[in-house]
């Protein structure tokens, strides 16, 4: 892998030789989380040479990626996820141009496929006998399907309370699921003693350094098709993403980097970083100044599970992403993400669980403080599908209507349709 530098620390910068480290900093512990370095000049050179890059999904992007060119990939089309137009919310929130990308169309309905995906490429190219992860439900449901289409055993822990549609997911892929009677926090270090104890390799996010390598991919697919060209590349101005661990905002971010030092887009966007208001660590962070080392964990409780933590562990670089981007952190309350799911799915026909909705309540929130300007093209990036939590999704809206095979009644629904 002549295309990579190094492994570097986001806290103290030191740079480790790729396998010289496994997976954190050495001087910090479980917060030392590592950076992959490339070699741009080099990545320039091959791309300048053969723009149109092979393969399928993320895997076009294999020369920006950790991992041999060669290296066995997962069969699964992991990415190519569309981006709808959504002039629906431009008009509402008073922009040029809004897109949607919608991320519930990878292989277990998540973003989380893109980071499981290049996992697992690593640990079969390594050897690696069975994939470990700590998830609130979308990590875990994207380990065990990528992993199952390799053949590869897998071990998930979860919060007792994560959604039955996600459980439900890890145990039809085959996955040793383990619900641990606590909080995400609480599976996550659960699943970093087993990981030492049996020796498995470890998917956690904020922890193994290529999650928020397959997650970047999904900022090169946006800018390329924004560009509306294969192999060229094109920013929009501002980014909105959920956070809970920070490390899909800290992958978005460090696909942005990678095609800025590549010249291959002209601007960094600003990104937004929305939370819940029963797990915002970030914003507390962000908002009150306080060094992300040493902030301190929040009893977490929200509604958008998949955005569910106390102590986010990606949040040196996730902070990072908002301040080097000029962006900002916002909240909004669980009634509001309820509300935003059938509002986003009424605006543009895409199905959001509680923690993707909760961008588009982002949105809305930035865009009533009047942060948006009206030439604005903003990317609103819904992270995973509606039926990973039906139970939510019947939360916040009403009933169907039970009536008698007539037309009569036909009739007087209708009616009363037309009246409200």
């Amino acid at each position: 892998m002549d295309h990579l530098v190094g492994l570097e620390c986001a806290i103290c910068k030191q740079v480790y030789q790729i396998g010289e480290v496994e997976y954190v900093c050495p001087k910090h512990g479980n917060d030392g989380n590592l950076d992959v370095l490339y070699d741009y000049d080099r990545i320039a050179a091959a791309w300048k040479s053969n723009p149109h890059w092979p393969g399928r999904g993320i895997w076009r992007y294999k020369a920006l990626l950790p991992i041999e060119l060669g290296a066995a990939e997962p069969p699964l089309l992991v990415g190519d996820t569309p981006l709808y137009p959504a002039g629906g919310i431009a008009r509402q929130i008073g922009v040029r141009e809004v897109w949607v990308k919608d991320e519930g169309r990878n292989p277990t309905a998540s973003l989380k496929d893109r980071a499981s995906a290049l996992v697992v490429a690593k640990a079969v190219a390594e050897g690696r006998e069975l994939v470990t992860t700590a998830s609130t439900g979308n990590a875990g449901a994207a380990l065990s399907g990528l992993a199952a289409s390799m053949c590869l055993p897998s071990v998930i822990f979860a919060p007792a309370t994560a959604p039955e549609a996600k459980v439900a997911q890890f145990l039809v892929y085959g996955s040793l699921v383990i619900l641990v009677e606590g909080t995400y926090d609480d599976a996550f270090d659960l699943c970093l003693e087993a990981t030492q104890k049996y020796g498995w390799y470890c998917r956690n996010t904020g922890y193994n350094p290529y999650t928020a390598e397959g997650k970047k991919t999904v900022s090169y697919e946006v800018c390329e098709q924004l560009s509306g060209q294969s192999g060229h590349f094109s920013a929009p101005d501002r980014i909105v993403v959920s956070v809970g661990d920070g490390n899909i905002i800290s992958g978005v971010h460090k696909g942005l980097k990678d095609l800025l030092a590549l010249g291959w887009i002209s601007h960094m966007p600003a990104l937004i970083g929305v939370q819940a208001e029963g797990s915002n660590a970030m914003y507390r962070a962000w908002k009150e100044g306080i060094d992300p080392i040493t902030m301190p964990p929040l009893d977490a409780h929200t509604i958008a599970d998949s955005i569910s933590a106390g102590l986010p562990r990606d949040r040196v670089k996730a902070m990072n992403a908002v301040k080097e981007t000029d962006g900002i952190y916002v909240t909004v309350t669980d009634d509001e993400i309820l509300a935003a799911i059938p509002a986003l799915a009424r605006l543009t026909g895409v199905f959001a669980e509680p923690a993707a909705a909760a961008a588009y309540a982002g949105l809305l929130k930035c865009a009533q403080e009047g942060l948006f300007e009206p030439d604005e093209r903003i990317v609103l990036l819904v992270t995973g599908n509606g039926l990973k939590d039906i139970a939510s999704a019947k939360k916040s809206v009403g009933q169907a209507h039970r009536i008698k095979p007539t037309l009569d009644e036909v009739s007087r629904l209708v009616s009363e349709d037309f009246r409200r």
